[in-house]
């Protein structure tokens, strides 16, 4: 069992068939908000590989072409957006609003918040980007002098709390519109919301993509003019 386990492909299987019950179980469940597929099969991956004493590393080389494959998948986003790039220009100053202020809450209230706590610098650091893409979090969390696998783990629990929280909230304040409901969730909850998004709806889905590309620029760049200042 231990030499199947140590095969380049024994992981990646494992996690594919995870995912995909979990999936299932999301579908029969209406997408219900609890019952999303990355809550539903992060705990098992975990408790498959403590159960199996697999190192994290073994884990990590057997499924490194799920991270590669992350990269076309991003770029791809970019098809629904040139789609709809003529509605997105007509309502370019209400996006452009809205990414500011979207951006700016994100990173403040989660800073202000632990902040009060006495929080230290590191992990204030690594709280900030955390409406960013995992990749670009890490990197401004080693910026800005945080944690990158602390940004990583937060960045993962932002966006599924986000995913799953996002459509019950907009229909409890009556938010009707897909482009602003696809946009915010996409800003707040990067790649999980997007995806989320798309199941709902194609323009939430084409709105959440460029929310969550055009969030990582600001939030950059606002935080790297935030770091320099002190």
């Amino acid at each position: 069992m231990s030499d199947l386990l140590a095969s380049p492909v024994a992981w990646l299987a494992i996690t594919l068939v995870v995912f995909e019950g979990a999936d299932m179980l999301s579908r029969r469940s209406g997408r219900h908000p609890l019952c999303h597929p990355v809550l539903l099969a992060t705990p098992v991956l975990i408790a498959l590989l403590l159960l199996t004493r697999t190192p994290y590393p073994v884990y990590l080389g057997s499924t490194h072409v799920l991270g590669f494959l992350l990269g076309p998948a991003v770029v791809g986003l970019a098809v629904p957006i040139w789609q709809r790039r003529a509605l997105i220009r007509r309502l370019a100053v209400p996006i452009l609003l809205a990414l500011i202020a979207g951006a700016v809450t994100a990173s403040v209230s989660a800073v202000a918040i632990l902040s009060l706590f006495g929080a230290p610098h590191a992990i204030l650091a690594s709280i900030a980007p955390r409406a960013l893409t995992t990749p670009v979090a890490m990197s401004m969390a080693h910026v800005l002098g945080g944690v990158p696998s602390l940004a990583a783990a937060i960045v993962l629990f932002a966006g599924v709390i986000g995913a799953m929280a996002a459509t019950p909230l907009f229909n409890v304040l009556k938010i009707r519109d897909y482009r602003a409901r696809g946009f915010a969730i996409g800003v707040a909850a990067h790649g999980f919301g997007t995806a989320r998004a798309f199941q709902v709806d194609p323009t939430a889905g084409a709105f959440a993509s460029l929310g969550m590309a055009l969030n990582a620029i600001v939030t950059c760049v606002l935080l790297s003019v935030f770091g320099f200042l002190i």
